[in-house]
């Protein structure tokens, strides 16, 4: 089972480098990790998606939580959230009908190019991972040059924001809410 955890850490040197190392030692796999400021810039939060059972998300919280410079840990795959992803792809495109084909398929999935070369264009699109891999597999045939993405970020709909958290401090657990899919992607 896919999961998403969202983190909210102090905002201090090697704070990312003692989560990311915690869970590699544990042996859990990261498929996903992104990690900023939030709107106090005193904290980040890391937002990470890991594979795996209701067990090992349970051995994974309460272990995020003895770190002391983790302040609150959320599993909001189990509530109705919006997902995103970002990507920069260099596809081989001179100028003529491949261009203008990339060009139409960026309009398509809502992207835009953001450098034109001679021979290549780089094309920005976020969206849900299915529309990024749509797009990467419409590429492919076309010559992809270079791609990098982001790691996805992920928030609760609605207000208030993040009300259901596990706090670290008062060890209070989240509210069990109704799974629901992310049907505006």
């Amino acid at each position: 089972m896919r999961h998403v955890i969202s983190a909210t850490v102090q905002n201090v040197p090697g704070v990312l480098a003692h989560v990311s190392g915690m869970l590699a030692s544990r042996g859990y796999n990261i498929d996903s990790l992104a990690v900023g400021e939030t709107e106090d810039r005193g904290f980040s939060r890391m937002t990470f998606v890991l594979r795996g059972d209701d067990r090992m998300l349970d051995q994974v919280r309460r272990q995020l939580e003895k770190i002391v410079t983790v302040v609150r840990v959320d599993d909001i795959s189990s509530r109705n959230y919006v997902e995103r992803d970002l990507m920069l792809l260099k596809v081989s495109a001179p100028a003529g009908p491949t261009r203008s084909h990339v060009k139409e398929l960026a309009e398509i999935f809502r992207g835009r190019i953001v450098d034109v070369a001679a021979d290549s264009v780089v094309v920005e699109i976020s969206g849900t991972e299915k529309k990024i891999e749509g797009f990467i597999e419409l590429m492919r045939p076309l010559g992809i040059l270079e791609l990098v993405r982001t790691g996805r970020i992920a928030m609760v709909r609605g207000s208030p924001p993040t009300r259901e958290v596990t706090e670290a401090a008062d060890g209070a657990r989240p509210a069990d809410a109704a799974a629901e899919t992310d049907s505006f992607a």
